[in-house]
């Protein structure tokens, strides 16, 4: 078999690996829905009544005497919803399971992709989708080390998830082929490896804020005499605290500021390198740095002035939208220095 034969055998394989890690993300996004509306922390949690208390008897002239609220038999709903919250809990392990399964076969359909294209891959739309997505989903993982409170929430990380992954591959995809000239640098692996992780990981982050909001929603209409609480406001009630969504959302923007400047950084260099100049305020450096400046406001607000709660977490969000923006619009639409979308 010729080079092109096996290059084109491996870029099926990875293909084919990509589309089973959406299969894989989408039975643990189920899974964990599933313990999300019926786990300890879901529904049943919230509508199983309390043990009724103790009741006194007085007899005449005698003293209080203390008689125990009656069990239900094993057979009562409370005893079933015990069971059930088990199986759930049950079903979110084996959930969190299948989705490090899925990094795996994730990371897998990227290292074949490599080899398929002899180049790190994530030079054009699909590639970096691909690449985002994952670091969005090893973002969550790794949160559940320190807070695994929070692992019912996995079907609102997994979903954007594959919503991009479906994206990349199907409108944004791109055959495996080789680097053009302009790409054919050292500085690709860093300047477009660190944007990506700060930009999945920052993927997490907006999602956690659109909770956050929504859990404070919900405390503050339930807390008014006569509010409906309807659709969306509803799920607050099965969410964690409104101060732990918004504390990890924080530090997961304090951990990716950080290496989205060196990147920022980096292609300057790269871009001295290529065309002579660190910067041209291209509509991709452009909109780079306006990403840059709105976290940096975000950061800065919360350090200096002890903002928290809905201000900074629409300048959170904010931000991100900034980052969708510049991925879909400036890449697809607007021409510049850039156009690397490898669209056809």
């Amino acid at each position: 078999m010729t080079v092109a034969g096996i290059n084109g055998s491996m870029a099926h394989l990875s293909d084919s690996l990509f589309t089973t890690a959406i299969a894989i993300y989408s039975v643990g996004m189920v899974g964990f829905v599933a313990e999300y509306s019926f786990g300890k922390r879901g529904r049943i949690a919230a509508t199983v009544p309390a043990a009724e208390p103790a009741r006194e008897l007085v007899g005449a002239g005698g003293p209080p005497v203390d008689v125990p609220a009656a069990l239900p038999p094993a057979s009562t709903s409370a005893s079933a919803s015990s069971d059930r919250g088990s199986v759930a809990d049950r079903i979110g392990r084996w959930s969190f399971v299948l989705t490090v399964l899925g990094v795996l076969v994730h990371t897998a359909s990227i290292a074949v992709r490599a080899l398929a294209v002899d180049a790190v891959p994530w030079s054009n739309m699909y590639e970096f989708a691909s690449v985002a997505g994952l670091v969005g989903v090893i973002a969550f993982v790794a949160l559940l080390w320190k807070a695994p409170q929070i692992r019912h929430l996995g079907g609102f990380i997994l979903l954007p998830v594959i919503l991009i992954m479906f994206l990349a591959g199907t409108v944004l995809y791109s055959k495996a082929q080789p680097l053009v000239p302009a790409l054919q640098s050292y500085w690709l692996a860093i300047h477009v490896t660190l944007v990506s992780i700060a930009e999945g990981a920052l993927m997490t982050s907006a999602v956690l804020t659109v909770l956050f909001l929504l859990r404070q929603r919900y405390d503050r209409l339930s807390g008014r005499p006569g509010a409906k609480l309807g659709g969306l406001t509803a799920l607050g009630a099965r969410l964690p605290p409104a101060a732990t969504l918004d504390k990890v959302a924080y530090r997961v923007v304090a951990f990716s500021f950080p290496l989205y400047t060196v990147a920022i950084i980096c292609g300057a260099i790269w871009a001295e390198a290529a065309w002579g100049r660190y910067w041209g305020w291209d509509p991709k450096e452009t909109w780079a740095f306006i990403v840059w400046v709105v976290y940096a406001c975000y950061l800065h607000a919360r350090a200096t002035a002890g903002w928290k709660g809905r201000a900074a977490a629409w300048v959170n969000l904010l931000g991100f939208g900034a980052i969708t923006f510049n991925f879909l619009i400036v890449n697809i639409v607007v021409a510049g220095l850039h156009s690397y979308a490898g669209l056809n």
